[in-house]
């Protein structure tokens, strides 16, 4: 899945997203394993807001996204900015080619979920394959707790800045797995576009599994909106693995 024309509403209608901390928590759990500096991949960066805040903290950052509008997006903030610092690249995350190795990857706000279970696999492969060893993959991801109380069937609707609205209405489909979710977005009384997407839904067994087969070792696993203890209603996995080295 690849977002078109939302990716042009997408920072206005996710304001509330504290990209600040994302960064901080990000940046801690690097720290505490020694990568205080190098190249950082940011698989499924968006808009970049995170992967700019990442770079702010010295990283050398390489935006990547299967949505050449999003990257659009990216590229402008870029050169609002003045900046030319980061790599951009427009992949499937199942496709993944860096180009040379990592100290560590990132990906946030349920990417991994809109991937279906074989390129979720695919990914992961690709990850470890550039990761270096001992370098950290963070993740995060809806739980099925969320997808099937939270999101289910329910319809939520989003003010954002400049006058946008947006709806936002879920169908949980069981005997697939996954959550069909459908956005139409509105500026006032014009209609702007709609879209439809999936996420699918990933247990905590089903990420040791897959890390673990691809050489990748959990190191910590918390709730991914508060960052403290998982419990049985949290909303996102939030998953610090590393890439085990040859003995």
């Amino acid at each position: 899945m690849a977002y078109h024309q939302f990716a042009y509403y997408y920072d206005d209608l996710n304001s509330e997203a504290d990209y600040d901390r994302l960064a901080r928590e990000i940046k801690n759990h690097l720290w505490a394993h020694g990568i205080q500096h190098g190249i950082v991949a940011d698989l499924g960066c968006g808009t970049g807001e995170l992967s700019l805040r990442l770079a702010d903290y010295g990283y050398d950052m390489i935006g990547v996204d299967a949505s050449e509008d999003m990257l659009t997006v990216f590229r402008d903030k870029l050169t609002e900015q003045g900046r030319g610092d980061m790599l951009l690249l427009h992949q499937p995350l199942e496709a993944l080619d860096l180009y040379g190795t990592v100290r560590a990857a990132v990906s946030s706000f349920d990417t991994l979920n809109h991937l279906p279970q074989k390129a979720v696999r695919q990914a992961i492969r690709h990850v470890s394959l550039f990761l270096e060893p001992g370098g950290l993959f963070l993740f995060d991801a809806n739980t099925p707790y969320k997808h099937r109380a939270v999101l289910a069937d329910a319809a939520f609707e989003v003010e954002g800045q400049g006058g946008l609205h947006c709806l936002w209405r879920n169908h949980f489909l069981p005997e697939e797995n996954a959550t069909e979710i459908t956005i139409e977005i509105w500026e006032g009384e014009e209609y702007l576009c709609r879209e439809t997407f999936f996420e699918y839904v990933y247990t905590l067994d089903f990420w040791q599994e897959t890390l673990e087969k691809n050489g990748l070792k959990i190191l910590e696993i918390l709730d991914g909106e508060s960052f403290s203890a998982l419990s049985d209603t949290s909303e996102r996995f939030w998953v610090v693995a590393a890439k085990e080295k040859p003995e």
